[in-house]
């Protein structure tokens, strides 16, 4: 190989380090400015959180629709639309790496597969949206499931209790939702002893908690 070959060779490995180091760089200021911003680092749930919280989804009814407020790494997610069957899950994520590894996951889980419905028609099992979980809409879910911080919390109980229609559900991991009574708590059996709490919005207008 001649020397220009060899050079040449050099400076595309130099090249395509660069950008490993650059991407990787970009990708962890992007994980840490959100972090600062949202409060919290998105943090996977275990694999037997996920499975006590699909239990308790599928003891809350037919199904719905079901919105996972920040919605991180979208294990949670893609573990629900997997295994809770009549939901349809939407996870609501404003950090844009964890957000397009969420997009990936359902990809690789589901591909193009529908809940019901022809190819017109159909409604993705499991769907994952940018967007801010203080301003979207919660009137239409019939389900809640967020594995948040407390400071999260207070800000989003109140909207919750605006805007979720009567008897619908909310699922809580690790912390208790302020303001709420949990209809039960769970104690996982996990090495932190992850609690999770479950929460029915009353059917009349009464007060949350006493």
């Amino acid at each position: 190989m001649r020397k220009c070959e060899v050079y040449r060779v050099i400076g595309l490995y130099e090249t395509i380090s660069l950008v490993i180091v650059i991407t990787v760089l970009t990708a962890a200021l992007s994980i840490v400015w959100m972090s600062w911003r949202n409060g919290i680092t998105p943090m996977p749930s275990s694999l037997r959180v996920r499975r006590a919280v699909a239990e308790e989804v599928n003891g809350i009814g037919d199904g719905g629709l079901l919105v996972e407020a920040g919605s991180g790494w979208g294990t949670l997610g893609v573990y629900l639309a997997k295994h809770c069957e009549g939901w349809r899950v939407r996870g609501v994520e404003n950090s844009p790496l964890p957000l397009a590894f969420s997009r990936i996951a359902a990809w690789l889980t589901f591909g193009v597969r529908p809940v019901a419905g022809t190819a017109g028609d159909a409604v993705p099992l499991v769907t994952f949206l940018r967007d801010d979980i203080y301003r979207i809409s919660y009137r239409e879910a019939q389900a809640v499931v967020f594995y948040l911080y407390p400071g999260a919390m207070r800000r989003l109980g109140p909207l919750l209790a605006e805007q979720l229609a009567p008897g619908a559900s909310i699922v809580s991991v690790c912390f208790a939702l302020p303001g709420w009574k949990p209809e039960k708590t769970i104690i996982c059996k996990d090495i932190y002893r992850t609690r999770i709490y479950v929460y029915k919005k009353p059917l009349e207008e009464t007060r949350l908690s006493s």
